[in-house]
């Protein structure tokens, strides 16, 4: 079955599967692997969880039209947002070894103590600045985490961007 031929649902519940193994990879790479998330590992797992529930509704939905512009454009915003978070945490492991930032709170402690931070808001802005833990590379198949992280988050904004933009009536062909 050729998958550039699939229905909108399919296609989105492909979606759906795949971010649900990469953060079943994530999981496992912590408490099997034993592979500590830094706070931008954990934001980017947030973005891949975020994919996932809206390529699942989306999928289940399976709206005709525009409603499936729409979806696409949403699940493509969020798709930028794990590119921009994923990019970050490569620039900081980039970084010489005098130049990365300490490390700081632990992400629990920083969201339990949001209003000593700045909100949510500041919290974010806190995580996204990264951390000396953020800059340590623990390489899967030569590539660290973020890489693995970056390339998915692209494939999946495609693959929502084609499912998007397809004539429905390619798929019954």
């Amino acid at each position: 079955m050729n998958p550039l031929r699939w229905s909108f649902r399919v296609s989105l519940l492909a979606g759906f599967l795949v971010c649900a193994g990469l953060v079943g990879f994530a999981l496992y790479a912590q408490y099997a692997l034993l592979m500590d998330p830094c706070p931008l590992c954990i934001l980017q797992r947030v973005v891949f969880i975020a994919l996932g529930v809206v390529f699942l509704i989306g999928g289940l939905h399976a709206p005709r039209g525009g409603g499936r512009m729409a979806y696409a454009g949403l699940l493509l915003l969020i798709a930028l947002v794990g590119i921009g978070i994923a990019t970050r945490h490569l620039w900081i492991q980039s970084l010489p070894p005098g130049e990365v930032p300490s490390c700081g709170a632990p992400l629990g402690y920083m969201l339990e103590t949001r209003s000593a931070h700045g909100g949510v808001v500041g919290v974010l802005l806190k995580v996204l600045t990264g951390s000396g833990e953020c800059a340590a590379v623990q390489p899967i198949l030569g590539l660290s985490m973020p890489w693995w992280s970056l390339i998915w988050f692209v494939l999946l904004g495609a693959w929502a961007a084609l499912a998007g933009t397809r004539r429905p009536g390619v798929a019954r062909r």
